[in-house]
């Protein structure tokens, strides 16, 4: 096995109770990664660090967290700082949907996808970059979608965030690059969750007729891309957006 020097490294990753966070997490607790998973739901968040420090054992920490919130954001990063001293990885993983046809969608709607899907991600870069900043260290991931670089029907709020996290992700890592600290973005297609089991067999060969490989792509497969980008192996890339779609966007 490669050493990917990631053994003992502390990382957040926020909306990582479940879903590509979930995995995200796994994956990097396999590693030897002290991983601290935040949601809205400090049960679920509690539970899910629990099962991942159990299941590889490894240190880990579950935290109430509200990423559009500018205070619940450095109340947590506060909290991680004086427990381990240090953030080695930020995985800016939360996000929501709200869809509707634009000329329909209440503001409200798409007031509270901006707010976490891309305010969010400034927030926790805001405060922990602050820390990496000191270490001259960090590898920082944001969770974008293809539709950032697409567009899709019904989806204006969203995509303009993850649009929007493209731009924020290529300008922050011009800002920290000369302090060892590497920004990038993944752009996730159609991934197998329990929302696309839920699909009907003609709507799922629609969407399947649009990627060349056919299939959906695991959580596994986006956790594989964080991995390499917060790894040894991925040095020197910055500033980058990675799609791991299938062959969806070319």
């Amino acid at each position: 096995m490669f050493d990917l020097g990631l053994n003992n490294k502390v990382a957040l990753i926020t909306g990582g109770t479940r879903g590509l966070g979930r995995a995200i997490a796994e994956k990097l607790a396999q590693q030897k990664v002290k991983v601290i998973v935040t949601g809205t739901n400090e049960d679920r968040a509690k539970q899910a660090a629990n099962e991942i420090s159990l299941a590889y054992n490894i240190e880990t920490l579950g935290l109430k967290h509200d990423v559009s919130s500018e205070e619940s954001t450095k109340e947590v990063v506060k909290y991680i700082i004086n427990k381990f001293e240090r953030i080695d990885i930020l995985v800016n993983n939360a996000g929501i949907t709200s869809d509707g046809i634009m000329m329909m969608m209440k503001k409200e709607n798409w007031d509270k996808v901006l707010d976490i899907n891309l305010t969010g991600a400034f927030n926790c870069t805001k405060f922990v970059s602050k820390y990496m900043l000191k270490q001259k260290s960090g590898n920082i991931v944001n969770i974008s979608s293809v539709v950032g670089i697409t567009g899709n029907i019904g989806q204006a709020n969203y995509s303009a965030s993850k649009a929007g996290l493209i731009g924020f992700t290529k300008t922050v890592a011009r800002e920290l690059a000369g302090r060892g600290i590497t920004v990038n973005a993944i752009a996730p297609g159609c991934i197998s969750t329990d929302m696309t089991s839920k699909l009907s067999d003609k709507t799922s060969q629609e969407i399947l007729s649009k990627i060349p490989m056919k299939k959906y792509g695991s959580p596994e497969s986006i956790a594989n891309a964080v991995l390499f980008l917060v790894s040894n192996m991925s040095d020197y890339i910055t500033g980058q957006v990675i799609n791991v779609d299938g062959g969806m966007v070319m």
